[in-house]
Order: structure tokens, then sequence, then C-alpha cells
């Protein structure tokens, strides 16, 4: 069942909304809440966060239909509103569009039309509901997500994360299997995929046991994000974990004969952590981007099987704790100089 605010200071609107529906009323396709203002509305929707759709009047008394436009993202931002007016000049027909209306209609009311609407309308709301929750109870999410994201997964908070993006200092991890794209030209897919996926666990686990998230899967890479306190000693580690493991891995398995080697590239520093993706297709990532991230795969893309790069700037941070090589002096891409670069050896 949808349930749908109607914001008019018309009474005799809300008459002829509960006549015209009274089918889908009846067999609780729709539920109708009616407000008598823009400020009623509010209220309404905060009570009641089952509200799907708004249609509202632009002129009301205390607060008017396009001022309840400006507010509605701030009560949720699944709510779609379409505007019922009088006014139905091009004007008033832009600001609405401008402020985050779905659709316009003109009074007098057209039912037949308004129907078509709110059914347009109601898909809309609901493939946006569906793509947050399989984005809920996608499994992978929730394993490797970051526990930060998963405390908005309530629906009111999750929803409005999704419009969330911050400033954070972090540090980037990017882990690559050297060697592995020779095994995906000769051997059944099902057995890359299996392979591919026993490494991927192997490295999880120790991403994970040094508070670090999966940020996502590349191919045969993991980017990799730690934050909070001492983020770079603890990415470090679970490289240093993650190059053990894989190393000590047999040569054959899946009856593939090869010996898993992996290529590190760690850089620290702020980023932006945000929601990236297209708003036409649904299709959000909670990922980190900015020059930190670029520069720890550009220093994977140069690391030797089982290398850990990192540059000086974080040598002269952890080399107390680590033992640490100079190597040499790289020319990264987008670089104007070239880049210290320093390998991590234990």
């Amino acid at each position: 069942m949808t349930k749908i605010l109607v914001a008019d200071d018309e009474t005799d609107l809300e008459m002829l909304i509960k006549q015209k529906f009274r089918r889908q009323i009846r067999e609780q396709q729709y539920e109708f809440v009616f407000a008598i203002n823009g400020v009623d509305a509010l209220e309404k929707l905060r009570l009641d966060t089952e509200i799907d759709i708004v249609l509202s009047d632009i002129n009301m008394p205390e607060m008017d239909g396009l001022t309840l436009l400006g507010k509605l993202n701030d009560v949720s931002p699944i709510i779609k509103a379409v505007i019922v007016s009088a006014y139905g000049d091009m004007d008033n027909i832009r600001i609405a569009m401008n402020k985050g209306a779905f659709d316009f209609i003109t009074k007098p009311v057209n039912f037949d039309d308004l129907e078509l609407t709110i059914t347009k309308t109601i898909r809309y709301v609901m493939q946006t509901r569906e793509t947050l929750q399989a984005i809920k109870e996608n499994n992978i999410l929730r394993m490797y997500v970051d526990k930060n994201v998963l405390s908005f997964m309530n629906r009111r908070e999750f929803e409005t994360s999704l419009m969330a993006n911050e400033t954070i200092d972090a540090t980037v991890v990017f882990v690559d299997v050297c060697g592995f794209t020779a095994i995906t030209e000769t051997s059944p897919p099902d057995t890359v995929v299996k392979l591919l996926n026993q490494y991927f666990d192997v490295m999880v686990k120790e991403i994970i046991a040094q508070n670090g998230y999966v940020d996502k899967f590349i191919g045969d890479a993991i980017l990799a994000v730690f934050k909070g306190e001492f983020h770079l000693d603890r990415a470090i580690d679970a490289c240093l974990a993650v190059r053990g493991q894989i190393e000590k891995l047999p040569n054959e398995s899946e009856n593939i004969f090869f010996h898993p080697k992996v290529s590190i590239g760690i850089h620290s520093g702020e980023m932006i952590c945000g929601n990236i993706g297209s708003a036409n297709l649904r299709r959000l990532d909670y990922t980190v981007i900015g020059d930190v991230v670029n520069t720890a795969q550009r220093l994977q893309g140069v690391a030797e099987a089982g290398q850990i790069l990192i540059t000086e700037s974080s040598f002269h941070k952890i080399k107390e704790s680590f033992s640490c090589n100079k190597i040499r002096d790289v020319q990264l891409k987008n670089k104007s100089n070239p880049v210290s670069v320093y390998e991590v050896l234990a």
C-alpha cells in the first residue's frame, strides 16, 4: 500500500480524491493523509515515515507549496512531490521543478491524468527503495563495509547518509594478485572465480583484523581503506600479513599450478569520501577519491611481486616502527617531480 499526503487548504479536494480513488482506497492500494498547509504537512510527514508521495497546492496559508518543497529533503530524500495547482504558468512550473518537484498538474484536476502521474511517481519511489534495500541486504556490504556506514542502516538515517560526503584523513591500500590475468586466459571461468575468491578471503581477513574495510574489488585487485588512530601503521601491518599469508598458500589449487604473490601500494593523507555514481541509474558507490587514492594505485603499479611500496612522506611517519629500504625515485603519472619510493620489508 502506498501512502500519499495531500497538502491543500481547499477541503473540497479531499472529498473529490476520496470519491475518485474510492476503489484504490477500499482495496488498500492507496492511503491518503490530508494537510491544510505546508506546516501541517511537515508535521504529518514527521509523524508518519511511511508516506512516499506528496501532492501539494502552491497557494496555502502559513506555508505555501514551494516552501514545503524546499523542506521535504530534510524529512526524507526519498519522498517525491507532485504540485497540483491552479497556478500553471511557466514561472511557477520552473520554480517547482528547480525545488525538486517530480511533476506538475494544473487545476481543475483531470483525475485520469492524476492517477497516471501517481502511478509513475510510485514506480520511481519503489525503484529507489528497492535499490536501497538491495544495498542493505548485500552480504558483501555487510561483511566488508566500514562500521560507520553500517550504522546508517536504519531507514531514515541510511537514506539521508546516501547524500552525505566528507573529507577524511586515512590510508589507502591497493593490493594486486600478480600474474593472475594469465590464468584467466587459460582456465575455466568457474575455476578462475573460485580461486580468486580464495585469495580475496585471505586478504580480507587480514584487512578486517586491522580494522580496515574493503572499499571495492577491482578485477584481481583490492582497494582497502584504514581510518582512525594509527591508520597508516595498521594498514602496513595488514599488508605485511596479507603478503605473508598469500605466499604461504600452496602452488597448486583448483587444478591450477600458480604460486600467488601480491604487489601493494600504500599512501596516506586527506581524501574525499562519498557516494560516487549515477543518480539516473540509481547506482551509487560509497568510495574514496583524490590524489592520495591515485598515488596508492600508481605505487602498486610500479611495485614488483612481493613488494609493499610507500612514499617518503609515509616513510618518515613509520620509520621507527617498520624496517624500510629506499629503492629509487620514480615518475608517477600526474606528478611533476619524481617521487622517492620506499619498500616496507618487515
